[in-house]
């Protein structure tokens, strides 16, 4: 028996015990879409017909904003309405050792025992957007195990964080009072794809004139939420003390039944199909370049760029003419 079939009968094994509800078998698969493109090409295409079901739910937002505590929190609450709960924690890469740094999964502990829970951190690897390359990958391994609601926690890098779209159903942005000019971030990138506005850390000064900016903000795009019929909330917490945990829980299931009642999740999901496939497309014509093209013919290329005897577009109409054969 060569290598590729003992590996196809190891993940059909894996598989099988996954959708049975073996923890250990969704780690290992989640560890092979990671670690492995052509892995995680042969578990998806296996697992995406038991995919769909789940509530994916981005926390996002800046750096100290209290994205950690707060998904605990709403974790608990979460449970306690007998939830499947997945949880997908990104964390920034170490440039030593590719690990990550973080180690949400230690904020989190006093639930990695309930067997109702799974959580996992992923290192981002150098991939822009604050989210891993894998996330979307270890989502669907999460989704066909069986959990009802997937969190997947940003890394808090600010304005590139907007690729949480492209993953959930139901995007949450964390902030907290005195941030100053991150309010104005905020307006230029993240505004645009928040579901649910959270003002956390309410017992700080200055919590209601951040409220104010945020409505002010929202109030000037008040004819596009009128025709998308869902104007963000505004909820003021204290992740701490767990004082408007609740609260945030059920404006998430109120936005959960917006967009299955007005169809916005089938855009959504439609939505985030295509650009999954351009990702892919894209990851893989990159890949085929890599074995086609030798390194020195690329940097010949690179280094008629540099002397200006050849322009970026026509260095590009090089590589996929020699590498696969498309004339541009």
């Amino acid at each position: 028996m060569d290598n590729l079939a003992k590996v196809m009968i190891m993940i059909e094994d894996l598989i099988s015990r996954m959708l049975r509800g073996d923890k250990r078998a969704a780690a290992r698969l989640i560890t092979l879409v990671e670690n492995d493109d052509e892995n995680a090409r042969k578990i998806v295409k296996k697992i995406y017909r038991y995919t769909g079901n789940a509530h994916v739910i981005g926390i996002t937002g800046p750096p100290g904003s209290g994205k950690s505590t707060l998904l605990d929190k709403l974790i608990k609450v979460a449970r306690e309405e007998s939830k499947i709960v997945g949880v997908i924690a990104i964390d920034p890469t170490s440039p030593f050792t590719g690990g990550a740094l973080l180690g949400d999964r230690i904020r989190m502990q006093r639930h990695s025992t309930d067997p109702g829970v799974f959580i996992r951190s992923m290192a981002t690897r150098g991939s822009l957007g604050g989210l891993a390359k894998a996330t979307n990958d270890a989502i669907k391994v999460l989704d066909a195990f069986g959990c009802d609601v997937i969190f997947v926690e940003t890394v808090g890098v600010g304005q590139i964080e907007v690729d949480i779209v492209k993953t959930a159903d139901t995007v949450v942005l964390t902030t907290v009072p005195g941030l100053g000019d991150d309010i104005q971030a905020i307006k230029a990138g993240l505004m645009e794809i928040a579901d649910i506005f959270v003002v956390n850390k309410a017992d700080k000064e200055g919590v209601d004139a951040t409220v104010f900016e945020l409505e002010m903000m929202l109030d000037l795009e008040k004819e596009k939420w009128t025709k998308r019929g869902w104007r963000p909330p505004i909820i003021k917490t204290i992740a701490t003390s767990t004082k408007g945990i609740q609260e945030l829980w059920n404006s998430i299931k109120r936005h959960k039944k917006f967009l299955e009642e007005s169809g916005e999740i089938k855009r959504k999901r439609k939505f985030r199909a295509e650009e999954e496939v351009k990702t892919i497309v894209s990851s893989m014509i990159a890949k085929r370049i890599g074995e086609k093209m030798r390194e020195d013919e690329l940097m010949y290329l690179i280094d008629r760029i540099l002397s200006r005897e050849l322009d970026p577009y026509s260095a590009a109409e090089v590589v996929l003419e020699k590498s696969l054969g498309v004339k541009v």
